[in-house]
């Protein structure tokens, strides 16, 4: 319908002209040619007058375009953007109008015979009924009128041909109101010129078409190339010009072939080699050097630019990862070197220092026996008191006294720390704290990598030496070390809790009752007991992490009732899982960790200097600069991967540490090295707490407090550990010899092994002993089962105690189940949306700090991770060639099937394979995020990296696409097409694999596209249309429609605008629907944010 309202228009614009040079035809006509009717009929038209003639006609042809510009603006302004330059690509025969002088040649009075706004307002408006009432709008039948009705139908009425309304006659060609009689002297319509059926009149052909004069097909009775048939019954009627001029469908005839060009309407050439023209050529186009066209070829292959053009990106994406990987490889090599230089250096200084001692002492010895000789020689009487006064050289010991005096302290706090481990005061935190500052001043002054790792090794060492006097580093072999060493002093945390109970929501289970004791800076605390005892819940209901239950009772932070969240950022917290990146160095996990959690006021030598000390204390030096590994990739071991799993916490330098089975899959000399090097954490007023599974005899000495839980995580025992098997051998439960302890109290808590024969106390009894001997309130249904008389429901502290629910039916239990998520839910966002003050006194780096150090660490995985990359890139080559040999760019349609095929495709790929930025990096993102780094920096960071595949996926694709089918829109306005899209599913995936599980957020990549893509193709004034119109899908496929078919001119301007209005595109529209694409990657993109920081597990 707006294709027929198109030809009205345009049909008006030249009549309007054609009634403005009728003076100046005749007056050529009138100059050259006699006018004695009787002249020769075959007499030529002078050529120098028709080409004046045609000059002239076309001057006044081209100067009406104000005439009907506003209203062509106005009615399709969706299709056509510059109004002029649409004119001249359809009628600008400038450069060869010489098919208007044959015209002239041929018909003397074809002015005559020139359709009037009138007439093309009729035939336009015939048109559009027939659109409008379902027909094929081609134009072969038109409304009965004043020329052609059923009483009168003259031969002119036929397709092809035309009338005159006579030389006498008056014709205004831009009357739009009364229709011209014209049934005067019919005849065939001219070459370059189309008359439709049921008028009188002809119109010029646009640039593109060709319209000679038809011929009759004997075989099969009709006039080629236009298949319209002669009418019966008047023998003398003849095949005349062209019939119709509308979309490529309904009149495909009048369009210059493929494989030809027409300079003009009524000339047609075919293709040399090393040209092709397109269907509607008006001029034959060359071929590039390396494409190979055959004469009459329809269009040139360029295949072999787009593999020279991926070769290019080939080309580019291995000197990036390979130049990359060289930098970061020579950088690390530089780093080792200077690291083994330093550590070589500081071994060395640490041997010379020994061998020095050595002497020392040989000397001294020496000295002394010589003493002894002269003494005896020359003094015979020596006073013992006067001899212990002095060296063993006779020299008088200097400040002994104030050394006493420090180490007769030190021995009282050891003492009191031993002997009253209860003592509220603790750990002495600062041992140390005097050097601090000077310490710090030292390390900022170090600058070069070398002197860096100098002093770090320096320490080390010095450490070392020392620790290998008090290997077991328990509180009677670490006081020495806190004496010589300069410990760096962290913000105690004491946690208290009391009656600490939790219960599952919905279910009135209780996981863990009636808990109460204290956790004290200083202390390495174990909490231990047979499996379902809550020790792992025991600890998430200490960090602030349960969720889905009741928790009652109260949790202390040195004495204040706030919240654990506010000390996150000094909270080490070591998963049960080894929640390690496996595509990143030993080396690279710790050093990402302590730059995001260290303070940032601290130099960069003290951050290495940390770093340097867990690997060294856990271990880990020979495989430091090993990647970590994966399930599909072997890496380090699994008790080394431990080990790193919480090294991690360690690097931060945390005040409460808490550790769920950190020994778990780790032998007795692993385990041995993680406790030492927890004990030497413990040193610097750590509060160390951790869940282990029947240690050895060794390790069970190496901790100061121990937690005993039994089932249904009730406590058995807190206190030292030193005072564990008193408590129970006055219970009448002695551990038999060469037993363990731990796996005997757990065993009886188990109910493996009965206490013996001398003790009346049940397992199942000894939490309420352990109450009773604390004083602790009990709750009345223990006392019952114990056959104690218990207190008022009123007087109890506790209640009534949680009992299991009566039967219920199937519909009852699923309400109950369904509560229960919902309320786990709730707990969740809450858990996320509550944000607790921070009183941790640690200012950690900076969002834009992060954010570099998250860059970093993104960067580095996605370079080892480019044959994942290279799968992705092939995958989308082949999506190219399949969809550019089988989805070819059509004109008839504009490319719209391929382009179609396009959007879903290249949606599907980037979709699954942008899955992977966020679905398989959850657990690490929980992990850090609920240790205080920034999830704004992780997220910018990945999205950032991302822009990599953005840029590079579409040109990656096009370099097939595009070289096989090679559409008249340009390379780069479907690369920007692409690129937009692209972006758009990007952030689309993120939403997708944030909020959903990997195998649920798969389904849905695949099944959006293909879904939005149909609701954006329906048609009609339905509500599914409507909602098209929101679709991306829709977008992208309307951004490639309009960058073709605007190349699209000429002889194409119906089917353009027939198409673009069936379709409801508007040419204006290319930018904003590429805005749109953009927004909505912008918009998802913030939803998806918001998903990750709301909807995250703790």
């Amino acid at each position: 319908m707006a294709a027929m309202k198109f030809i009205a228009l345009t049909l008006c614009f030249f009549l309007g002209a054609a009634a403005s040079i009728v003076p100046v035809i005749h007056a050529a006509t009138d100059d050259d040619v006699s006018d004695d009717a009787d002249a020769d009929s075959d007499r030529d038209v002078n050529p120098a007058a028709m080409q004046l003639l045609s000059q002239a006609l076309f001057s006044r042809f081209s100067n009406v375009s104000a005439y009907l510009g506003p209203d062509v603006g106005k009615h399709l302004g969706f299709c056509i953007r510059d109004m002029d330059a649409e004119w001249n690509a359809a009628f600008n025969f400038s450069k060869n109008s010489q098919f208007l002088g044959e015209c002239l040649k041929t018909d003397r009075d074809a002015v005559q015979r020139l359709c009037t706004a009138a007439e093309v307002k009729f035939y336009g408006a015939s048109l559009i009924e027939s659109a409008q009432s379902g027909g094929t709008g081609g134009g072969n039948y038109l409304k009965p009128n004043k020329n052609c009705n059923l009483s009168s139908w003259s031969s002119g009425c036929e397709p092809g041909w035309a009338c005159s309304a006579g030389k006498e006659a008056k014709v205004d060609l831009k009357n739009s109101k009364d229709m011209p009689l014209r049934d005067i002297d019919c005849q065939p319509c001219c070459a370059g010129f189309f008359c439709p059926r049921g008028l009188t009149c002809m119109i010029p052909c646009p640039l593109g078409s060709y319209c000679p004069v038809a011929k009759l097909n004997k075989t099969t009775s009709v006039c080629d190339p236009y298949r319209y048939q002669l009418p019966p019954g008047i023998p003398n009627h003849t095949c005349g010009g062209a019939d119709i001029w509308a979309d490529f469908l309904s009149g495909k005839e009048i369009f210059c072939s493929a494989g030809f060009y027409c300079p003009t309407t009524t000339q047609k050439n075919p293709c040399s080699k090393g040209h092709f023209c397109r269907a509607g050529s008006i001029a034959q186009t060359s071929c590039y050097q390396l494409a190979t066209c055959e004469p009459q070829a329809v269009n040139q292959n360029i295949t072999a630019y787009g593999l020279i053009f991926f070769g290019g990106i080939t080309l580019v994406l291995l000197i990036i990862y390979n130049c990359s990987g060289q930098v970061l490889s020579t950088r690390e090599k530089k780093q080792a070197k200077s690291r083994e230089a330093a550590a070589r250096s500081a071994r060395e200084t640490v041997q010379a220092r020994e061998k020095w001692k050595s002497a020392k002492e040989v000397a001294k010895k020496g000295a002394s026996e010589l003493t002894s000789q002269l003494s005896r020689t020359f003094s015979r009487k020596k006073s013992v008191a006067h001899d212990s006064s002095k060296t063993a050289s006779g020299i008088p010991k200097p400040e002994s006294k104030d050394k006493k005096k420090k180490e007769s302290n030190l021995t009282k706090m050891m003492r009191d720390l031993e002997e009253n481990p209860d003592n509220e005061e603790g750990f002495n935190v600062e041992i140390g704290d005097k050097n601090l500052k000077k310490n710090a001043a030292k390390a900022k002054q170090l600058q070069t990598r070398s002197q860096i790792f100098k002093y770090a090794y320096g320490q080390i060492e010095k450490e070392k030496a020392l620790q290998e006097q008090n290997k077991n580093l328990t509180f009677s072999g670490v006081i020495s070390i806190a004496t010589d060493l300069e410990f760096t002093s962290r913000p105690p945390i004491e946690v208290f809790f009391q009656d600490l109970t939790l219960t599952l929501k919905g279910k009135n289970k209780h996981l863990l009752r009636c808990v109460t004791g204290k956790l004290v800076p200083g202390h390495v605390s174990a909490v231990m007991g047979p499996s379902g005892a809550g020790k792992t819940t025991f600890l998430s209901a200490l960090t602030g992490k349960a969720t889905g239950c009741i928790i009652t009772g109260s949790i202390l932070i040195n004495g204040k009732d706030e919240p654990m969240q506010s000390y996150k950022r000094i909270i080490g917290y070591v998963p049960q899982d080894d929640i390690v990146h496996g595509n990143l160095t030993v080396e690279e996990n710790l050093w990402f960790s302590a730059r995001c959690r260290l303070p940032a006021d601290i130099g960069k030598a003290e951050k290495v200097l940390v770093v340097e000390r867990v690997i060294e204390s856990l271990g880990l030096q020979p495989v430091r600069d090993s990647l970590v590994g994966t399930v599909e990739k072997r890496g380090i071991s699994g008790g080394q991967r431990k080990r790193v799993n919480v090294g991690l916490e360690m690097v931060m330098e945390p005040s409460l540490l808490i550790l769920d089975e950190p020994t778990s899959g780790l032998d007795s000399s692993s385990s041995l090295l993680l406790l030492r090097a927890l004990r030497r954490e413990a040193l610097e007023g750590v509060n160390i707490c951790m869940v282990v599974h029947q240690p050895s005899y060794t390790l069970f000495k190496m901790f100061d407090d121990l937690i005993l839980l039994a089932k249904g995580g009730l406590t058995v025992y807190h206190g030292p550990v030193k005072k564990v098997e008193e408590y129970f051998s006055g219970l009448g439960i002695v551990v038999p010899e060469r037993v363990n302890p731990p796996d005997y109290f757990i065993d009886i808590l188990e109910g493996i092994v009965k206490p013996p024969a001398g003790s009346d106390v049940k397992f199942k009894e000894l939490p309420l002993r352990w109450m009773l001997h604390n004083g602790y309130p009990v709750p009345p249904d223990m006392l019952d089962s114990a056959g104690v008389p218990s207190a008022s429901p009123e007087d109890s502290a506790h209640g009534p105690s949680a009992k299991p629910d009566s039967d219920q039916s199937f519909a009852g239990e699923l309400w109950q189940d369904l509560k229960f998520t919902v309320g786990q839910k709730k707990d969740h966002i809450f858990l996320n949306f509550n944000k607790s003050m921070d009183l941790s006194n640690r200012k950690t780096p900076s969002l834009h700090q992060q954010y570099k150090y998250f860059v970093g660490r993104v960067g580095k995985q996605r370079l080892r991770e480019a044959r994942i990359q290279a799968v992705d890139y092939l995958i989308l080559l082949l999506a190219g060639i399949c969809l550019g040999t089988l989805a070819k760019v059509s004109d008839e349609t504009f490319g719209s099937t391929g382009y179609l095929y396009t959007v879903i495709a290249v949606s599907l790929l980037c979709k699954i394979s942008a899955l992977r930025s966020f679905a398989l990096d959850k657990l690490h993102y929980w992990r850090e995020s609920a240790s205080g780094m920034s999830s704004l920096a992780y997220f910018l960071a990945k999205d950032t990296i991302d822009h990599f595949n953005t840029i590079v996926k579409p040109a990656v694709y096009l370099s097939m696409f595009y070289f096989f089918n090679n559409p008249r829109s340009t390379i780069f306005d479907n690369y920007l097409v692409l690129l937009c899209l692209v972006y758009c599913v990007t952030g689309i995936a993120y939403v997708l694999a944030i909020y959903f599980e990997p195998g649920q957020a798969q389904l849905w990549s695949v099944l959006l596209p293909v879904v939005l893509t149909l609701i954006a193709n329906q048609e009609g004034d339905t509500f599914v249309t409507k909602l098209g119109d929101f679709c991306y899908t829709k977008w992208a496929l309307e951004a490639f429609l309009l960058t073709n078919a605007e190349r699209y001119s000429g002889v194409w301007l119906i089917q353009r605008c027939g198409a673009l209005r069936q379709r409801g595109y508007h040419l204006d529209h290319y930018y904003p629907r590429l805005a749109f694409l953009l927004a909505t990657g912008i918009l998802s993109r913030t939803l998806a944010f918001f998903c990750l920081v709301m909807f995250q597990k703790k």
